[in-house]
Formats: structure tokens, C-alpha cells, sequence
């Protein structure tokens, strides 16, 4: 597979773009990303002694059913069930494969995360609300995790829709996402500001407004964020992995 390098604008073109995808059929990538947001949360709480070890090999297969949505989007077909499942659909076993090696790799970070971390680290410091400490413990957990987040990023639609073996598609994930991590700190730097800055900025002068009205302000900042956002996330990452590995068959190229 050949990884295009793009310039570090091209991260926030992304997001910019997954806007226009989700404007094109809000209802559709609104509804898949509920769902498969729904659907963790029951993986995760209904069956807690296993719940985080099926979540890592169902992930792939889930993944690409949802991205599916802004691929039916972008090229303008009809939703149907096979549209859904393209990539899914005859490619079990591979995905299966990758779901193990994700589970595998889960298990790898948590383990460096114990061992450097001397036995894990301690989220009560948020409760305690010594902020400055949660956020450097965050930082370092973030920084842990870029090796193992840069391989599974773009794998599961190497896998599915390109049909790259398993490991294979581990390996031109990564590289392409060291090729191309100028663009990826700006797109993360662009959904940052979308997720955070914005909506702080919203509940600052919120707080301004009496008691009744900031809570109703918190309450529709939250709706937004799961019912536009998460799906606009959804849609730019379709975006860029298109962008990164086939620009002739991406509108957005």
C-alpha cells in the first residue's frame, strides 16, 4: 500500500471535511455512531468480567460497519444492508485476526502502563481535583498510547476494504501515520479545539446567565457534542484515510 505525505493543513481539511459528509445525511451518521457508542457501553457494563476483552475483537468489525455510513455518504449510494457491511461481509476471518491483535496490543499497553507507571496511574487525583497532576498523568498516558493508537488507526479499513492481512495492515498503518503526523497533531489539535475550547468558551458566558438557563446551556452543549460531533469525527476519519491511501476515489482529494 502506498501512504500519501500530506501537509500538516490537511489535518484540519479533514474535520472541515467530515462536516460536509455530515451535512450531506445527518440522520444516517448520526444514527450509526449513537449505536455504536450505545453499543460499547453494553459490551462494556453488561458483561464486565469479559465485556474489555470481547470490546478489542468486535472493535474492527464495528468499526468499519459505522464508517460504512459516511462511505455510503460520500459516494452517494443507497443504504442497504450490503452497503453496511462492505468489507464485513466475507472478510470474518481477517477481521477476527485483527480484533486478536488489537486485543493483544491492549493488553501489551496496559502492561507498560502498570510498569512505568508503578501499578497504574492514579485517577483519584482528579477527585482530589488536583488538575495540574490528572492532566500530566493524562499527557503521559496519551503519549504512551501514540505507537499503538498509530497502528490500529487506519487497519481495520486496510483490512476490510483492502483486503491487507492483518498484520500487514498494522505495519502500513503505522507508516502511514508517522508519514503523515503533522497532519494528524493538526487534525487532533482541530478536534481538541472543537471538543474543548469551544464549548468551554460556550459554559464560560453561560455562567454569566442565571442558574435555570446555565444548566439548559450545558445540557444542549452536551447534545451537541454526541449528536454533531462524534459523527463528524466519524465522517473525517473516513476523509483522511481515503486522503492518505486513495485520492483518485475521494471527492475530497
Amino acid at each position: 500500500m502506498q501512504a500519501r505525505r500530506l501537509p500538516a493543513s490537511r489535518g484540519a481539511f479533514w474535520l472541515v471535511a467530515g462536516f460536509q459528509l455530515f451535512r450531506r445525511n445527518p440522520p444516517l451518521l448520526t444514527a450509526l455512531t449513537l449505536t455504536y457508542i450505545l453499543f460499547v457501553q453494553i459490551v462494556v457494563t453488561a458483561f464486565p468480567g469479559v465485556g474489555p476483552f470481547l470490546l478489542p475483537l468486535l472493535l474492527p468489525m464495528l468499526v468499519l460497519i459505522v464508517t460504512n455510513g459516511a462511505r455510503i455518504v460520500s459516494l452517494g449510494n443507497r443504504l442497504v444492508p450490503e452497503a453496511l457491511l462492505f468489507g464485513v461481509k466475507g472478510n470474518g476471518r481477517a477481521l477476527w485476526r485483527l480484533g486478536a491483535l488489537h486485543l493483544f496490543g491492549a493488553i501489551v499497553f496496559v502492561g507498560i502502563v502498570l510498569l512505568l507507571e508503578g501499578g497504574g496511574i492514579n485517577f483519584a487525583d482528579l477527585e482530589k481535583g488536583d488538575d495540574p497532576a490528572m492532566l500530566w498523568a493524562l499527557l503521559r498516558l496519551f503519549v504512551l498510547a501514540i505507537p499503538f493508537l498509530a497502528a490500529f488507526l487506519f487497519a481495520p479499513y486496510l483490512t476490510g476494504w483492502d483486503g491487507v492481512p492483518a498484520a500487514k495492515s498494522l505495519f502500513f498503518s503505522f507508516i502511514a501515520s508517522m508519514r503523515n503526523w503533522r497532519a494528524l497533531f493538526v487534525y487532533v489539535l482541530a478536534i481538541a479545539f472543537v471538543s474543548f475550547v469551544l464549548p468551554g468558551l460556550a459554559l464560560a458566558m453561560a455562567g454569566l446567565l442565571p442558574e435555570s438557563a446555565a444548566k439548559a446551556a450545558y445540557v444542549v452543549i452536551r447534545m451537541l457534542m454526541m449528536f454533531f460531533l462524534a459523527p463528524v469525527v466519524t465522517a473525517s476519519i473516513y476523509v483522511g484515510y481515503q486522503d492518505i491511501f486513495h485520492p483518485a476515489t475521494d471527492e475530497y482529494a
